[in-house]
């Protein structure tokens, strides 16, 4: 890392003249773009966060990718409408350096949502699918079993769409490539490696994440269209919005592995067998190159702007772009201004859990304005990419820095004044913390408890330290009062319960523990 006044070069030459780990594979980019692309990698933030009183410090893409483990890197910008440009940057596989081009398929994880969303409202806008009527009615190969919340408010599409229905499921393991894979009844029954199916609340009453909901859609649409997902996906989305190399089959075809890149632990290590497999594949079995993506959010713009031959109408894209709750539409996430979706295959922003292994992405785009960018990577640690390299788009460009959705609010870069609370009241919040078993459920999404266990917090030079080796790795928290600290990498906030006057627990997000030593 350096400090701005240090820098006097232009990344993007070091990018193109060095064979490193950054090394830009670009094709024919105008000299427009290349100052726009200059831009964007020139002074990258190394954090979200700005700490009142720290030095400005930035780095560069190549540090970037080296200090979190991600060998490779896909991005394309969307910009008046239309894709800017887009490149990879970096290796696909380490093992035969291998480069990113534009042309390298990343797993989508998550964003495999948005997609699958797309193709269901296709459907209904054809009307055969009906967004309010009991999903039991039409699925024909299985059926959702009913029971005392059904019987009160039975499940709809719309429900399935927004993560209302009720269901269970709420992370995704994958299958390593040697596994046979399960068939969607088989996933939905209980018989691969994730829980039964089944509604377990009140549909409508709450909002919660589900990947057995987007389960249940793609065997809605395969029992209604009388074809395979990966036909319906390709028919209704992929081909008109000019998607030309997505692909929704898993296994991904053997004549295709040399597009696919692979998957990389969080240490750098590659994954066994280069990667997983899902699949539950609506929820998180897309293959997508980020050209490919960028074309799918500019087809979700021209749908909204009623643009002729666009994938869905105007009403249509209204509704997808319409909170259902929690500032979840049908199938994306939404700003509280109503001026941006997106959705995300990381821990955090754009706020989607249950990362595929090794792959971390971004979509973040506007809905009226034509702009939006992707960041696809294949690393755990890709998440700090899929943060930063919006942001520094975000400045390079001129658009609102609030780039970044969560299910808590829009937030761009944060910053956070230092308070020095001593050394004292910092041993004081020190200690070994239980996570409640109520959050028992949310194990695979949150990178700061991965096991949802126990975490020990150590005063350490006026700071406070986790040790996080399989989920966020060190954890520095700066104290903002004697009872509040703040995550520093990206400025979440973790608030300490105090019970006449002892430190009994605290909250983080929405995540309670209680203390324990």
């Amino acid at each position: 890392m350096r400090n701005t006044s240090a820098l006097h070069s232009t990344l993007l030459v070091a990018l193109l003249a060095t064979p490193g780990c950054a090394s830009a594979q670009k094709e024919g980019v105008s000299a427009t773009t290349e100052s726009n692309v200059a831009a964007l990698f020139e002074q990258l933030q190394p954090t979200i966060m700005v700490v009142d009183g720290d030095p400005i410090e930035t780095t560069t893409l190549d540090e970037l990718m080296r200090d979190h483990h991600v060998p490779g890197v896909s991005i394309a910008v969307i910009r008046n409408g239309k894709i800017d440009w887009a490149r990879g940057f970096g290796i696909a596989d380490v093992e035969t350096g291998r480069a990113v081009t534009p042309q390298t398929l990343f797993q989508a994880a998550s964003i495999s949502i948005p997609v699958a969303a797309t193709a269901a409202l296709s459907m209904a806008q054809d009307c055969l699918l009906d967004l309010d009527e009991d999903v039991n009615l039409k699925l024909k190969s299985w059926k959702l079993p009913t029971n005392e919340f059904t019987e009160k408010q039975p499940v709809t599409l719309r429900h399935l769409l927004s993560h209302t229905a009720g269901i269970n499921v709420l992370g995704l393991p994958g299958y390593t490539r040697d596994a046979n894979l399960p068939s969607t009844i088989d996933i939905l029954e209980g018989r691969g490696n994730t829980d039964p199916v089944r509604v377990d609340s009140l549909p409508g009453a709450n909002w919660r994440y589900s990947d057995g909901g987007y389960v249940i859609i793609g065997q809605l649409m395969e029992d209604v269209a009388g074809k395979p997902y990966p036909e319906i996906v390709r028919e209704r989305v992929f081909e008109p919005a000019g998607m030309t190399h997505s692909t929704y089959v898993q296994p991904i075809p053997l004549e295709r592995e040399s597009e696919a890149a692979t998957a990389y632990a969080r240490d750098g290590s590659a994954i066994k067998g280069r990667y997983r497999n899902y699949p539950e594949i609506g929820a998180a079995g897309l293959w997508i190159t980020a050209e490919d993506l960028a074309r799918f959010a500019l087809a979700i713009q021209q749908s909204r702007a009623s643009k002729p031959d666009s994938l869905l109408s105007s009403r249509l894209a209204g509704e997808m772009l319409t909170p259902a709750m929690s500032r979840y539409g049908l199938g994306v996430w939404l700003s509280k201004d109503g001026e941006r979706f997106g959705h995300g295959g990381i821990n955090r922003g754009f706020r989607i859990r249950g990362a595929n292994r090794g792959f971390r992405t971004r979509l973040s785009a506007s809905i009226d304005d034509g702009w939006g960018i992707v960041v696809l990577t294949n690393g755990d640690g890709g998440s700090a990419l899929c943060e930063l390299l919006p942001l520094a788009a975000a400045r390079a460009y001129g658009w609102s820095d609030e780039l970044l959705l969560d299910a808590y609010g829009t937030y761009g870069s944060i910053q956070r004044k230092r308070v020095d609370i001593g050394e004292a009241a910092l041993e004081r919040i020190a200690g070994t913390y239980e996570i409640l078993p109520k959050w028992s459920h949310a194990k695979s999404r949150f990178a700061l408890f991965p096991n949802m266990g126990t975490v020990e917090l150590k005063a350490m030079n006026g700071r406070l330290i986790a040790d996080v080796p399989e989920g966020a790795g060190r954890v520095e928290l700066l104290p903002q009062s004697e009872f509040q600290v703040m995550q520093r990498r990206n400025g979440l906030l973790m608030d300490f319960k105090v019970v006449d006057g002892q430190v009994t627990g605290f909250t983080f997000r929405e995540v309670e523990a209680k203390r324990v030593d």
